[in-house]
């Protein structure tokens, strides 16, 4: 058998889910996707990447700039689809809407609820130190990622581990789990926990003010935020005139008198900078208009910017 499926997406990390759908039995009815947004120096209009692919597979494509008009919804009622798949939309989803469809909607989560709810929760795993994350598949009900649980999988967080290396792992991993989940529901197969309000925890939007570093934190919170803020949006800071991107860095042992941001110390591969607590060793950077470029490079052509005494500042 198969389902009559409303996707509901809107960046990249929905991608997987819905070329899933699109080779398997189940038929996509139609995608919504978050209206077109002026993007660049012209601001000229850019489709999301949900819309591209679906219009590369001549899917019906609607961008309401809400979902909380009664036309709307009538129009989704209309589709007379079993169920929506929501990954990463964007949009607030009022029962009316959910429950226009046999099996409701379903949600794709990158975290483990009810930890990091939220609209980051695998940038806020990594700054938090978390050692595992995973993949929730959850029924949408009227809260905030607060419904009950279709599925989870957990996922190792690893020590080089970025916001986009986990994006991607993550990103397939509910793509594989919800076409389960679905054939499940299909079956009448699915065990539902709901959700528990203990340890429940919230990832808030992450800003580009956020990612500016603070020289007095240790070197080790530094450190996951570099990873954290890869590849968007790029952990920075100031140094001379020039701000710059920190793109890859570690925490390691050692202390020095000298003040937070003050570079103190360069190998032929790296620069050492003094935090709180801790040495931060950068290996990757970025200047304003340039490439992602090794330490190593930055080094030989701009020596004096990166010399021992120099420091970064907010």
């Amino acid at each position: 058998m198969s389902l009559k499926v409303i996707f509901a997406g809107t960046p990249d990390f929905a991608l997987p889910a819905l070329q899933k759908l699109l080779d398997s039995e189940h038929k996509v009815l139609a995608v919504y996707t978050q209206p077109d947004r002026p993007a660049g120096r012209g601001l000229r209009l850019l489709y999301s990447p949900v819309k591209k692919l679906a219009l590369e597979h001549s899917l019906i494509v609607k961008q309401p700039a809400s979902l909380k008009t009664e036309s709307v919804q009538k129009e989704m009622k209309s589709w007379q689809a079993d169920i929506m798949v929501d990954v990463a939309y964007g949009l607030f989803l009022p029962k009316e809407v959910f429950d226009s469809f046999h099996y409701g909607c379903i949600n794709i989560h990158p975290s483990l609820l009810p930890r990091w709810r939220g609209a980051s929760p695998i940038q806020q795993a990594i700054i938090a130190g978390d050692k595992t994350t995973g993949m929730t598949i959850m029924q949408v009900d009227e809260g905030w990622d607060t419904g009950p649980i279709l599925k989870q999988q957990e996922v190792k967080i690893g020590a080089s581990d970025t916001a986009a290396s986990m994006h991607d792992k993550l990103a397939h991993l509910g793509a594989e789990m919800v076409l389960e989940v679905m054939n499940k529901l299909e079956n009448d197969e699915i065990r539902v926990i709901p959700q528990a309000e203990e340890g429940a925890t919230y990832a808030n939007k992450i800003t580009k003010e956020d990612a500016n570093i603070n020289w007095s934190e240790d070197a080790e919170l530094i450190a996951r935020k570099v990873r954290a803020f890869n590849s968007w949006p790029v952990a920075f800071s100031k140094l001379g005139e020039y701000l710059v991107r920190i793109w890859k860095a570690e925490a390691k042992l050692g202390r020095s008198d000298c003040k937070p941001g003050v570079i103190v110390a360069q190998s032929k591969d790296s620069i050492d900078v003094a935090t709180g607590s801790g040495i931060l060793t950068i290996f990757e950077l970025q200047l304003p208009g340039k490439r992602v470029t090794s330490a190593l490079d930055l080094l030989n052509s701009k020596a004096d910017l990166f010399k021992v005494g120099a420091q970064f500042h907010a």
